[in-house]
């Protein structure tokens, strides 16, 4: 008989709380990547799983976590822990690779209490597709780079997001929601827009907003991709943050 996985999702607070119940298998794996993943893509504090109620089915599956930190440390920069796994999911978390990449805790409160003191700093701008959506940017980079004492990186990563939300105001034409994360050792920046539309090769063109275009963002960044999030995607890049 089929497993089945329940996904209770707790967003009222900084820190989402995801408490799964039931078998954890190759085929609800699936289903519970997504549920990571569109709570990422909103962009919490931290992300706590949940496991108490969970009977892993196939040690396999365990990997779906791993999966979704990997992700998470490019775009939205946003921590993962697990918490109160069972005894035997316990186990098999300690002797495979998933803990290198996911944290592993006993205790859900003291996990969510500890990673949501940890969390890293972030600036949010929500921003219409309008000529001046690029100058609002860059002031949000200046302002971020002042807080954190990052001087030499206002340069590069003003031209870079002013280059990410002219890209959506000249092709996606959505409202966009702005990030700078400070997740050391690298600047996150992130610009989400409501359009399913990937970035075409033609918008990597080189005379685009005054003879930048995306290969501007190539060049300064260590760096940078896209993604589908929620009801669109999100175009994200790390530079360094020294």
């Amino acid at each position: 008989m089929p497993s089945r996985i329940r996904c209770q999702v707790d967003d009222r607070t900084p820190v989402t709380v995801v408490r799964l119940a039931g078998g954890l298998d190759t085929g609800t794996m699936r289903p519970v990547h997504g549920v990571l993943d569109r709570c990422l893509s909103e962009q919490p504090d931290a992300l706590v799983v949940d496991l108490t109620e969970v009977q892993v089915k196939d040690r396999l599956a365990l990997s779906v976590f791993a999966a979704a930190a990997r992700q998470a440390a490019s775009w939205p920069a946003v921590p993962m822990v697990l918490c109160s796994p069972p005894a035997d999911a316990a186990a098999w978390l300690a002797e495979s690779t998933v803990c290198r990449v996911v944290p592993v805790s006993p205790d859900c409160a003291e996990a969510t209490r500890t990673v949501g003191a940890a969390a890293a700093p972030r600036l949010r701008a929500r921003l219409e597709p309008v000529a001046g959506a690029c100058r609002r940017a860059r002031e949000l980079v200046t302002e971020a780079c002042g807080r954190w004492n990052l001087p030499e990186a206002v340069g590069p990563a003003s031209l870079v997001l002013s280059e990410l939300v002219g890209n959506v105001v000249r092709h996606a034409g959505t409202p966009m929601r702005v990030t700078v994360t400070l997740r050391r050792p690298y600047l996150h920046l992130a610009v989400f827009d409501e359009s399913h539309e990937e970035i075409r090769s033609r918008t990597m063109d080189l005379r685009a907003e005054g003879g930048r275009g995306l290969m501007l963002v190539r060049d300064l960044t260590q760096r940078w991709g896209s993604s589908p999030a929620g009801n669109g995607k999100v175009v994200w890049a790390m530079l360094p943050a020294n």
